[in-house]
């Protein structure tokens, strides 16, 4: 029975470390950053690397779309109102090579950076302004973190502020003012067609001076109307000419 030496066994076990320290492989989303002696030579991947090993370190950097999230932050607006807003950033790494030997941890600065970007800039503007124009504090959040993390080889690609949280008493009063010009809208509405209803009154009243005939019709109509509605009242028209008798003795 043939027994190996134990130099074959070690010579076998060193390849196969030597294999598994030396060759690495990057997926589809992610780029090796190779360092040798400690001197940036390349950045590689994806697919089979092949590494020197003890001489040269590879760190791996994903370049896959990042959604991080912006703790809520607590911020004075302009008019000192007390508000907590939070937000969503969206970027990823553009060169790896800048990601790693530029800032420490790209993940962290990020946050950071975003944390302290949101609170000067919903500090510069008025709580309505905060509540309404929300697209164009995104807008200029968005520019103000890209142009900061642009020397770290990082691409903002959004930010989102995601939910203002208001006190109690500001809501109570935001309320009231909601309701308030609710009110008075419907004063408005209301005096509008009061003014509209009056001016039609005024217009049918100029018709009847012109043709007084037409009031007679008015009434006889009336007199349908409400003879339909209710059965059990009887109606007698009289003309108005028979009246003008008793107007006459009236007026001696």
């Amino acid at each position: 029975m043939f027994f190996p030496s134990p130099f074959y066994v070690l010579a076998v076990v060193l390849i196969v470390l030597f294999l598994a320290s030396a060759i690495k492989i990057l997926r589809e989303y992610e780029r090796g950053v190779i360092f040798r002696l400690g001197r940036v030579i390349d950045t590689k991947g994806p697919g089979l690397i092949i590494l020197i090993p003890v001489i040269d370190k590879m760190i791996k950097v994903s370049l896959r779309l990042v959604a991080m999230d912006v703790p809520p932050q607590d911020v004075i607006t302009r008019d000192n109102v007390s508000v907590k807003v939070n937000a969503v950033v969206y970027f990823r790494v553009m060169d790896p090579t800048r990601a790693t030997i530029e800032v420490e941890n790209y993940l962290f600065a990020t946050s950071q950076l975003a944390q302290t970007t949101l609170r000067s800039v919903c500090g510069q503007v008025e709580l309505d302004e905060l509540l309404a124009e929300r697209e164009k504090i995104n807008t200029r959040l968005q520019s103000i973190l890209d142009r900061h993390t642009d020397p770290w080889g990082i691409k903002v690609a959004n930010v989102e502020v995601k939910h203002i949280d208001l006190p109690i008493e500001m809501q109570r009063s935001m309320a009231r003012q909601a309701e308030a010009e609710r009110e008075r809208r419907a004063k408005v509405i209301n005096a509008e067609g009061e003014f509209q209803a009056a001016a039609r009154l005024a217009e049918a009243a100029g018709i009847i001076r012109e043709h007084p005939e037409a009031l007679q019709l008015r009434y006889l109509q009336t007199m349908r109307e409400i003879s339909s509605e209710s059965n059990s009242t009887t109606f007698f028209p009289v003309p108005i000419d028979l009246l003008k008798v008793f107007f006459r003795k009236d007026e001696r």
